[in-house]
């Protein structure tokens, strides 16, 4: 079932005639699925180009090649997803002016590692924070830091007309929240701005997630108990961002200060690392202090150690526990080899995409036999989302960044309909965005659905329309064929259990004397690796059993110590 909303606002007899189309946006790429965000915008005559992260820029160049796509482009922040395709266009349009905040503009050239630095030209031009910049007659652009990475704007756009003034602001990627590296966007100095446009990032949807330090306090016990269990630990990462952000939890965590343990970077993220090194005058004052006292990165001298990752290191790594940080891209098996079942792969979660799935057959033929994720968002989840458009109070709102059934819950809530003109469109459609006191809201899409509850004795069934399942969620939710409910004020929420949390669950109940699945020797990520048992391969639960169960070692001790 499609959900995708496409809302193309036309102007007609019932719209008042004071309004006159002075904006309009037209998506060439919205980033649904990592294709990238690339956004045309038109106030008035001119044409912006809001960011331009499409690896294959030749959307840009129809009809005529020869005609800049826009007057100037404004980028958010240095991420492939918004940047990837700004050295092309340069070299398409030598003499399109491109924008950007001084720390974005030092961060582009990671875009295209395959290059030589040299090769790279300089062709962004930085603009300051907080002071509006005139590009054209009547054309400004303001640059706010929005959190999410060293650099990120959120981009106020004004086209003053004599009849009135027109203003727009675009996000990028935002974060509300603190983070090690980089301080949260400052709403105060949004409040009050009240845009007639906003764009909008919906990465998360309307999830709700924890406080970011409870998430980095989740992400450190878990690596803190799989290295005192002997394990090592492989994180891919992107090469900005993510990364750094977990060397320094790692390197100012209480689980870790002091800790014989080497940390190895590799690649892109060790690259992304100098790059921060670079900017430290940029980054928060805690950071600046911290680095007074000792190296933010590279450090052999204070507990754990940071190393930059030689090829002379990687056959050596996992002969002791270790924690290595490596590109998304690459291939695992390299760092694996020949010790795959020390390794405890862990990825950070994809909104939208299940990143496991991504990495599970290469996990597979390497040998891992734990691959886990983890939750350390770099985005605002629902709540930080509705708030951010609950304070700026623009007349439209276009949601972009997410995948469709993200967008679509986001579009879907009452609070927002209710206020608000929606907008969430695909990929070359046209929305026109016209300003005025009258306007009729679209009706909001069909996202509830409507089923049953019945009692019998001591068993409730609720049934729900099989219209549920087209939902690409439901594969997900339904995967163990259990849920969990919960009370949220007057409303019972549901939420599917996961094989992992199942299996968490059911083995921290098991008695150590049962002969069963979770307490036997040959279970190991979720499937049994005993060849002589018929469930030989197969997913199997915790307190599952057959005819060749092997007690575990940690299960023998237990018995021996009873």
């Amino acid at each position: 079932m499609e959900r995708t909303l496409i809302f193309h606002l036309k102007v007609s007899e019932k719209v008042s005639e004071d309004i006159v189309i002075e904006l309009e946006c037209l998506p060439y790429s919205v980033n649904h699925a990592g294709e990238g965000i690339c956004l045309l915008l038109r106030m008035g005559p001119y044409r912006i180009l809001l960011d331009c992260g499409m690896a294959d820029i030749s959307a840009l160049l129809a009809p005529n090649p020869k005609i800049p796509p826009a007057d100037l482009v404004l980028c958010s922040h240095a991420h492939p997803d918004h940047a990837k395709g700004l050295l092309a266009l340069h070299k398409t349009f030598p003499q399109l002016p491109i924008y950007a905040s001084e720390v974005t503009t030092q961060l582009l050239p990671l875009n295209w590692p395959e290059l030589n630095p040299k090769q790279i030209p300089t062709f962004c031009q930085a603009l300051p924070w907080r002071s509006p910049v005139e590009f054209h007659d009547g054309l400004c652009a303001e640059l706010f830091p929005s959190g999410h990475l060293p650099g990120a704007a959120a981009i106020r756009l004004t086209y003053t007309t004599p009849r009135r003034s027109y203003t727009l602001l675009y996000t990028g990627d935002f974060f509300l929240s603190n983070s090690r590296l980089v301080e949260g966007l400052p709403l105060d100095a949004l409040r009050g701005i009240e845009p007639d446009v906003l764009i909008i990032e919906g990465t998360y949807g309307t999830a709700r997630h924890p406080h970011r330090r409870q998430q980095e306090n989740q992400l450190a016990e878990r690596i803190s108990r799989a290295v005192s269990a002997g394990k090592s630990i492989l994180m891919p990462v992107p090469a900005l961002g993510l990364g750094q952000e977990i060397l320094m939890l790692l390197r100012s965590h209480h689980l870790f200060t002091g800790r014989d343990l080497d940390i190895w970077v590799d690649g892109t993220v060790a690259s992304g690392c100098d790059a921060y090194l670079d900017l430290l005058p940029h980054l928060p004052a805690s950071v600046q202090n911290f680095s007074r006292h000792q190296p933010l990165f590279w450090d052999e001298r204070v507990r754990p150690r940071v190393r930059r990752l030689e090829r002379e290191h990687i056959p050596l790594l996992g002969n002791t526990s270790c924690i290595v940080l490596t590109d998304e891209t690459t291939d695992l098996s390299q760092y694996l080899h020949p010790n795959a079942e020390a390794w405890v792969v862990l990825l950070p979660q994809r909104p939208g995409r299940s990143s496991i799935e991504d990495y599970q057959l290469q996990a597979k033929k390497a040998g891992v036999l734990s691959v886990e994720s983890y939750l350390l968002a770099q985005h605002c989840d629902g709540p930080g989302t509705t708030q951010l458009i609950h304070n700026l109070r623009p007349q439209h709102v276009v949601f972009v960044h997410g995948s469709p059934t993200y967008l679509a819950d986001l579009t879907s809530l009452e609070e927002l309909q209710n206020r608000y003109h929606l907008h969430s469109p695909n990929p070359g459609t046209l929305v026109e965005l016209p300003i005025g006191d009258t306007f009729l809201q679209p009706a909001a899409p069909e996202t509830n659905y409507e089923g049953e509850l019945t009692e019998l004795g001591t068993i409730v069934t609720i049934n729900l329309p099989e219209t549920i399942t087209a939902d690409p969620r439901w594969q997900n939710f339904a995967d163990t064929g259990l849920v969990e409910a919960r009370w949220q004020g007057e409303e019972l929420v549901l939420r599917g259990l996961t094989q992992r949390e199942l299996l968490t669950q059911r083995s921290d109940r098991l008695p150590p004397n049962l002969a069963c699945c979770g307490n036997c020797r040959y279970m190991r990520g979720q499937r049994c690796r005993n060849p002589a048992s018929p469930l030989f391969e197969f997913k199997v639960t915790p307190d599952g059993y057959c005819p060749v169960f092997e007690p575990s070692l940690k299960v023998e001790r237990e018995n021996d110590d009873n």
